[in-house]
């Protein structure tokens, strides 16, 4: 294609935090989900401290689309430059920069794109100007959010895991975890849930869930699937409380049977725990509330999936 078929766009911002840590966060791919919000999910294919290549999936115009880039990471200089290798139509290509520099107060952030799409088509180059404008002033607003209030709060982000041995197939322990659409029967704490699968091994997930004080949450996920041995969600609709949560569900075979583990991450929102949760609630009361009530429902869930697998072992 001509040059004149190449789109260049730029967007900026200021964020109040050294530049290093700007930039780790930045180089830290596989910690998107939980900062960025477009972003669902990315898997490091290879790669090392200087280049990778990652495939990534997010939210493009509210749709979820994947696509393989290739980064090469420059501590030095504070610059990581990406391209796509494997894109998703309408894009025919698609590349750029993270560029941090100091400033005063702190660093400036420059995210620069470079795009043609498919046939030229205007309405298609419309659509992904649209989606890249959306994409980066959410990015870069959640990158300063992160840098800023994780920097001042780091105990804001909160990481666990639950786990649950079981005598039985692993692929019965994936079905059970990624037939969601048959939860509202097989899990009492779920009160009502919407699936729909908008691609291969993709879902959406609305899900009302019941609370040990009888309130119901509403949630919105979307997950995406590695069977037999993962899944991974992300949560675009969490609970007041929470900035963000992401998690997994991971199904390893070992030699005394199946290792079912379910992970999460979260992203408190330390400037409402008073608000939400009392004037004498601290920020380790909302990580013990956040902490007990998911890992109930996760150890919950697991219970149940080693149940069923346990049963289609005996038949």
């Amino acid at each position: 294609m001509s040059d004149s078929s190449v789109v260049r766009t730029r967007h900026a911002i200021d964020v109040a935090a050294d530049p290093r840590a700007v930039y780790g966060l930045i180089a830290a791919a596989e910690d998107w989900p939980h900062i960025f919000p477009p972003t669902v999910h990315v898997q490091k294919l290879d790669g090392n401290d200087r280049s990778e290549r990652l495939r990534l999936w997010a939210f493009a115009n509210g749709e979820v689309r994947s696509w393989t880039s290739r980064r090469a990471l420059d501590p030095g200089s504070l610059r990581v430059a990406f391209r796509q290798v494997v894109s998703s139509p309408p894009v025919a290509s698609m590349g750029g920069e993270w560029i941090v520099e100091a400033a005063p107060g702190g660093s400036r952030v420059v995210l620069l794109h470079d795009f043609t799409v498919v046939d030229d088509d205007t309405a298609s180059r419309d659509w992904v100007e649209r989606s890249v404008d959306g994409n980066s002033r959410s990015e870069l607003a959640a990158l300063k959010t992160a840098a800023e209030s994780l920097a001042a709060e780091p105990r804001a982000l909160l990481s666990f895991a639950d786990q649950v041995g079981i005598s039985g197939p692993r692929q019965e322990v994936y079905d059970f975890l990624w037939r969601a659409d048959r939860w509202e029967e097989r899990l009492p704490h779920v009160n009502r849930l919407v699936l729909t699968e908008p691609g291969a091994d993709l879902q959406t997930v609305e899900m009302d869930t019941l609370a040990p004080d009888g309130s119901t949450h509403t949630t919105k996920s979307v997950r995406v699937g590695f069977a037999p041995d993962r899944l991974v969600y992300k949560q675009t609709e969490v609970p007041p409380l929470m900035a963000a949560h992401t998690g997994s569900w991971t199904i390893e075979q070992t030699a005394a049977g199946v290792l079912a583990t379910s992970h999460h991450t979260v992203v408190l929102r330390p400037e409402r725990v008073r608000e939400l949760l009392g004037p004498d609630a601290t920020l380790d009361t909302a990580r013990d509330l956040v902490r007990a009530s998911l890992g109930r429902n996760s150890t919950a869930t697991l219970g149940l999936a080693r149940a069923a697998a346990e049963r289609a072992a005996s038949r």
